[in-house]
């Protein structure tokens, strides 16, 4: 073979080599552009997906009836009375009385009402207890929209008014909005205490044009979150006022395990 010959036929094979390799490069560009197309594709649908589940939770309660399923009356005898924006639940001559500070958006005064809830009422029942409810829009900004603490506990006011406040709070904390979420609107509460045998349009009208707006607000801003009687310690170290709190003969009580009894 002639020098000329092999240097042609050299070139030849660079030239293949050459194209083999551009090939070799190009389909690994094509295979690593399909891959992150891929990606793409997969990450903008968990973003869509965890939108609309977002969204769908964010809106849990909307177009929803309050349910009333398992809501007890109280037993014969015990008496509801609303004075001011505090709301006594008793029987008279109770032996003893406590005052209970919750917000119907707050998830531990959810949490204290599954677990003591059932044990007061027993008490109030058997007509050894007064408890004394002080609903207090503290997380009005946090649900959303806003304004759901101070709706829900105008709403529990004019229940009371009905006679039909015990029900009506026990129905709110078992079916519980989630904080920073939708809470229930105004129709949805007007809806429970219809539901719950309220009849008359004084109600309505109350929850509408939020009766006890003002003075649930002013109640809570300028004496109940000022009150260095309600003071506690938080886990943090801070002090102040928190929810729910429970108060015995003037004095904050420690909610622990056999608390109620002792």
């Amino acid at each position: 073979m002639g020098g000329a010959e092999r240097n042609a036929r050299k070139k030849r094979q660079q030239q293949q080599a050459a194209r083999a390799l551009t090939q070799a490069r190009g389909g690994g560009d094509t295979k690593k552009i399909i891959a992150i197309v891929a990606g793409v594709v997969v990450l903008a649908a968990l973003v869509i997906g965890g939108v609309l589940w977002t969204n769908a939770s964010k809106n849990k309660t909307e177009g929803q009836a309050i349910p009333t399923a398992g809501i007890e009356a109280p037993a014969a005898g015990v008496v509801e009375k609303r004075d001011g924006v505090v709301v006594t639940l008793g029987k008279p001559g109770a032996p003893k009385t406590i005052d209970v500070y919750a917000d119907f958006l707050c998830p531990i005064c959810g949490d204290f009402e599954k677990s003591y809830g059932g044990q007061i009422r027993q008490q109030v029942n058997a007509g050894q207890l007064q408890v004394k409810y002080h609903m207090v829009p503290m997380l009005n900004t946090r649900s959303n929209p806003e304004g759901y603490s101070l709706e829900s506990a105008n709403a529990a006011l004019a229940a009371a008014d009905a006679g039909k406040f015990a029900q009506f709070h026990d129905a709110l904390f078992k079916t519980q909005p989630k904080e920073g979420a939708r809470g229930y609107d105004k129709a949805q509460l007007i809806k429970l205490g219809q539901d719950l045998g309220i009849t008359g349009q004084d109600f309505a009208n109350a929850v509408n044009a939020g009766t006890y707006d003002a003075q649930l607000t002013s109640e809570f801003e300028n004496k109940t979150a000022k009150d260095p009687s309600l003071e506690q310690t938080f886990p943090d170290g801070s002090k102040g006022f928190g929810t729910p709190t429970v108060v015995r003969d003037g004095k904050v009580v420690d909610v622990k395990a056999g608390w109620l009894q002792q």
